[in-house]
């Protein structure tokens, strides 16, 4: 951790959970923790008394308006990514911040997967062939033998490479380090890994082209018009976050066959816009960033296991790096 990362806090003893889930992540602590005194509600509806009533704020998102977060010198993030925590005013510095340590990397590789199948495999044009009563046969080539370039090699990123490699792609990794971390796939799912600078270079014989990357200044704008323009008609995903890729460069790079088509789960701003051409582009699959849902068990455990060094006095193994993003 770096020099000036938050003291260690007392263990909590008042749980805020702020939370979609917030009934069933506050009755799993009342009864794996009974000691604890622990109350829940929609991140949306937190008061002032709740943040001058706890030591601890469970959730993904500080809540709407808050000019502090009064007592609470603890923040655990239920969500895959803290950028929502990062940019948010009002973390003072001496609060603890940590993260989850639920695995997403299955989840949202089984939506990259789902994606991949439903273009290559035309579902939207048979699906309006359908709904017209027209008997359209169409082409659909094979996954296997193709070629996906996954950018960013952490959990998501080695979890979604695992299942490609099964399928018979070729998946090369692409990472600041040039190096896999993930701890959803061995390295042997990659057929190589190089480091970020090296991007430019691969993405010509990509079919797909698959960003997993988190929100830091490293990542901010990686998927830029020099990037894309430099495709060849692959297939942009992006599971990571919506700052990772130039938004505005879209529509130029499927009207130019930089791209055929992509899909998305995160965007720059959420929910995306009603006015945003990207609804209407047929190219374009949308989903409402939920590839990832945190669990009610993966919310519970990843508290747990934070607390459980905070109770010894010691520095959790999921405290964030404010300075690298994660």
């Amino acid at each position: 951790m770096p020099t000036n990362a938050p003291r260690v806090p007392p263990a909590p003893r008042r749980v805020l959970v702020a939370a979609r889930s917030f009934d069933g992540i506050v009755a799993a602590l009342h009864q794996r923790r009974p000691e604890l005194q622990v109350r829940g509600c929609l991140h949306t509806d937190v008061t002032a008394e709740d943040l001058n009533w706890a030591d601890a704020y469970v959730g993904f998102k500080r809540p709407p308006g808050a000019a502090s977060l009064g007592r609470v010198a603890w923040v655990h993030c239920t969500g895959a990514g803290v950028d929502a925590w990062l940019a948010a005013p009002g973390l003072a510095p001496e609060i603890l911040l940590t993260r989850t340590p639920e695995s997403f990397g299955p989840a949202i590789a089984e939506w990259a997967i789902a994606r991949i199948f439903a273009i290559q495999q035309r579902l939207a044009e048979h699906a309006a062939a359908q709904r017209a009563h027209r008997w359209e046969p169409r082409d659909a080539p094979l996954v296997a033998g193709t070629r996906a370039v996954v950018v960013g090699t952490g959990d998501v990123g080695s979890a979604i490479a695992a299942k490609l490699a099964a399928l018979g792609v070729t998946v090369t990794g692409v990472s600041r380090t040039g190096k896999s971390r993930g701890q959803n796939a061995p390295d042997a799912a990659f057929d190589t890994v190089h480091p970020v600078d090296r991007l430019a270079d691969l993405v010509g014989g990509a079919d797909w082209l698959i960003l997993a990357l988190p929100d830091t200044p490293a990542t901010r704008g990686l998927g830029s018009r020099d990037i894309l323009s430099r495709c060849q008609g692959a297939v942009l995903l992006n599971v990571g976050r919506g700052c990772v890729l130039d938004e505005s460069v879209l529509p130029a790079a499927l009207e130019q066959g930089w791209l055929r088509g992509a899909a998305l789960d995160v965007f720059a701003v959420e929910p995306l816009p009603v006015d945003s051409p990207l609804w209407d582009d047929p190219r374009v699959l949308i989903s409402p960033h939920c590839s990832g849902p945190t669990t009610v068990a993966g919310a519970v455990e990843g508290f747990l296991e934070c607390l459980e060094p905070l109770e010894r006095g010691e520095r959790p193994r999921w405290t964030v790096d404010r300075e690298r993003g994660y």
